[in-house]
Parts: structure tokens; sequence; C-alpha cells
């Protein structure tokens, strides 16, 4: 069965390009041009993963991504941009799964492309519960005090290393290490962005726990 990317790029020449690519490296490729078109594709047809431009007829992709992100879609995205300043980039990771600088290298994109869609293949787990937090990553999925949580996919991996972990430890390492792969620095920011937002979507008591410099852990004392 074909794994199935969906390209999002105004640029005509460039979409082409992107899409003899992906269909050479024996991807199944959807294109469209604009968020509208994207909208259309996505509410019909069911991706491995997508590859976003940012700014497009209709807006800025982020924007868009992080809306379908509130509403429970999960596909692993890529964003391509001319924009490279820290907070583009923080932003571009917080809400997709991964973020290319134009100009790039094509090979490089489909590097990229590749390890987000075996992040798609990867094995799920049993269900997790942990206090009153729960998760069902076969049905990715999660609850507190059996009320459905909306969240991205880097919250939904975060959230699922902790769960796991039962009250030990997680370097940050290993946490970045499973939302990000080796794309991120661990001393990156882009984690506490992510750990932030999962401490405000779980609500109080807080059990989310930093241990500076070192990595998070659920509970309220470090077990070791």
């Amino acid at each position: 069965m074909s794994v199935r990317v969906l390209v999002i790029e105004d640029d005509e020449n460039l979409r082409v390009a992107l899409e003899s690519a992906l269909r050479g490296d024996g991807f199944a490729v959807d294109v469209a041009g604009s968020i509208a078109a994207a909208d259309e594709a996505v509410s019909v047809n069911a991706y491995d993963c997508a590859v976003f431009d940012r700014m497009l007829p209709g807006g800025d992709a982020l924007d868009y991504v992080a809306e379908r992100r509130r509403r429970g879609w999960s596909v692993p995205v890529l964003f391509l941009t001319a924009r490279d300043t820290v907070s583009d980039r923080v932003d571009g990771l917080t809400w997709g799964d991964d973020y290319l600088v134009k100009p790039f290298a094509m090979e490089e994109l489909l590097v990229r492309v590749r390890s987000l869609c075996r992040r798609v293949e990867a094995p799920v787990s049993a269900p997790l519960r942990l206090f009153d937090i729960e998760l069902d990553p076969e049905r990715h999925e999660a609850w507190r005090g059996g009320a459905p949580l909306s969240l991205t996919p880097r919250e939904f991996v975060v959230l699922q290393r902790l769960l796991a972990a039962d009250g030990r430890l997680v370097p940050r390492r290993e946490l970045v290490a499973a939302a990000w792969d080796e794309l991120v620095s661990p001393s990156s920011n882009v984690l506490d962005v992510v750990i932030r937002q999962l401490r405000r979507k779980l609500g109080p008591p807080d059990v989310v726990q930093t241990v500076r410099g070192s990595g998070y852990y659920l509970g309220t004392v470090h077990t070791g």
C-alpha cells in the first residue's frame, strides 16, 4: 500500500518538482495550491503526511494547521518557508512536525518526508494510565478525569512518553528524540513550549514536574 502525501505549494514550478521527486521516491502524491484547496483535500482524503508551504493564497499555513490540530487533526506536517528567525522555527516545530528553509536540496526533503512517514508506521503500544490521565496510542486519544484532551501530535507523543515512564524522570533528549527525531537539539526551547501547552491542557492539579536541565516526570515527588 502506497504512502500518501499531500503537497501544498502555490509556486507551480516548485509544486511540480516536489510532486515529481516524491512520486519518483515511491509516494502517492496529491497537490494543492491554496489553503482552500488543501482544506478540501484533507476533509475528504486520508494522508500519511503533508508538506505545506508557509505563505499561501488564503493566509499562513501555520495558522491553518494550528486550527486543524485543535480539532484533532494529527497528520504529520513538514513546513517549507523562506522565514528563518528563531520564533519562526519554534512556531513551525510547535504546530508542525518538521521545518525546512528555502532554498533546500530535494534529497533532504525526501529524507525528512520519509522520517515523518516512519512515525506513522511505528507500532502502537498498549493503553496507558497514571493518576487520572489515560492515553490510547492506537486510537490516538487521551483523557483526564474522563474528559477528552485535544492534543497536537507532539503533545501526544510527549505525554505518552511521560505516562510510559510511570513517574520516573524522562530526559529531555529522550522526549526531543521521540517527538522531533534528530532535527532539534535537546537544549532547544521547543520542548518547553510543548510542555507548557500540555500543562495548560491537562489543567490542575499540575502533575508535569520539571527537573531543571534534566527532564520531566509525572507526579508530585521525583521517585528516581
